[in-house]
């Protein structure tokens, strides 16, 4: 059974704390103030690992995304405990998932006002959850418009023309599972050759750019 890609947003209140077991994650700080395996992280910020770890808030909370690969077979994720509040926001079974060596890449993506990004494929699927502005996704003969705090996936393999509103900056925060053989290079592919010469205004932030083992179950 393929891997399943997921999305938890784990609120915590301070004084609590979440213990989370061995897998490929990264952890994107939405607002607040979190130590995570020792370290400190603020809005905006990220971590990423393979291994078990702990969140612990500071003393006015956190909310977090919580993005990770777990093995098919595997149970939901949702966090438990006296001051955690977890929800699953999206979860897709990974059926293009690239074949051998994996990598994981967690980045945020941000368009100015009325920006776009012309009709693109990637090399593996992904996850994303928009954090500011606006935008809306055509693929497959569909158009889907998202606000703050909306996710969606894309398959990679399944061309996509993305619109960022109109009257303000617009921004989402993103992790795709790619072949480790893009490690430190784009996974970005234009479907038309004449969009080539045309200039790309996105810009891209990386957080994670992590080997992995690839899931078994």
């Amino acid at each position: 059974m393929a891997p399943v890609l997921r999305l938890f947003e784990d609120s915590l209140s301070g004084g609590a704390s979440l213990a989370l077991p061995p897998l490929p994650r990264m952890i994107f700080v939405v607002h607040g103030a979190v130590t995570i395996d020792g370290k400190s992280f603020g809005d905006g910020e990220a971590w990423s690992g393979e291994a078990a770890v702990s969140l612990a808030p500071g003393q006015e909370g956190t909310t977090v995304w919580r993005y990770e690969l777990a093995p098919g077979a595997s149970a939901m994720g949702l966090a438990n405990g006296a001051g955690v509040r977890s929800r699953e926001r999206l979860s897709a079974v990974l059926e293009t998932i690239p074949q051998g060596e994996l990598l994981l890449r967690g980045d945020s993506v941000a368009f100015p006002p009325g920006g776009c990004a012309f009709l693109h494929k990637h090399w593996g699927p992904g996850i994303r959850c928009l954090i500011d502005g606006g935008i809306r996704i055509d693929t497959l003969g569909h158009s889907t418009s998202y606000g703050p705090g909306s996710p969606w996936y894309e398959t990679g393999s399944d061309p996509v023309f993305a619109q960022a509103a109109m009257d303000r900056p617009s921004r989402f925060i993103r992790v795709m599972i790619l072949p480790r053989s893009l490690l430190g290079k784009s996974s970005f592919q234009f479907v038309n050759e004449e969009d080539k010469a045309k200039p790309r205004v996105q810009q891209y932030k990386i957080f994670a750019d992590m080997p992995i083992a690839t899931p078994q179950g």
